[in-house]
């Protein structure tokens, strides 16, 4: 699935990877995250299976205009959870919707491990 605009120019598309790449590389760039992960033995299988597995850990849904955003995210030891979940969703939030001209709907995080 994509997310479709249109203007006086012409249709604009992007699609549900490239979202999701850029999502994974705010995510990445933010303090206390370790990596990406995928949330179960399924989402890894079907990961590997698929020709780009860049999105890794990110998933993405789109409903008309509205983006919606999963994140399975691994952090670091000795940070506080709370504080690095809430940064997590501001700049996955803010570079998504800067990148596509879309609104964020929600960003879900969830911790599926601590690395020491």
């Amino acid at each position: 699935m994509s997310v479709n605009t249109s203007n006086v120019y012409g249709k604009i598309s992007i699609s549900d990877q490239a979202i999701a790449k850029v999502a994974k590389n705010a995510a990445l760039e933010c303090y206390g995250i370790v990596g990406t992960a995928a949330r179960s033995i399924g989402d890894s299988l079907s990961e590997l299976l698929k020709k780009q597995p860049d999105g890794r850990g990110i998933k993405v849904a789109t409903s008309g205009d509205r983006i919606f955003i999963d994140v399975n995210v691994i952090i670091k030891y000795g940070v506080s959870i709370n504080a690095v979940a809430e940064s997590l969703k501001e700049s996955v939030k803010y570079k998504v919707e800067r990148f596509t001209g879309m609104i964020v709907d929600t960003v879900n995080v969830n911790i599926i491990g601590v690395k020491l």
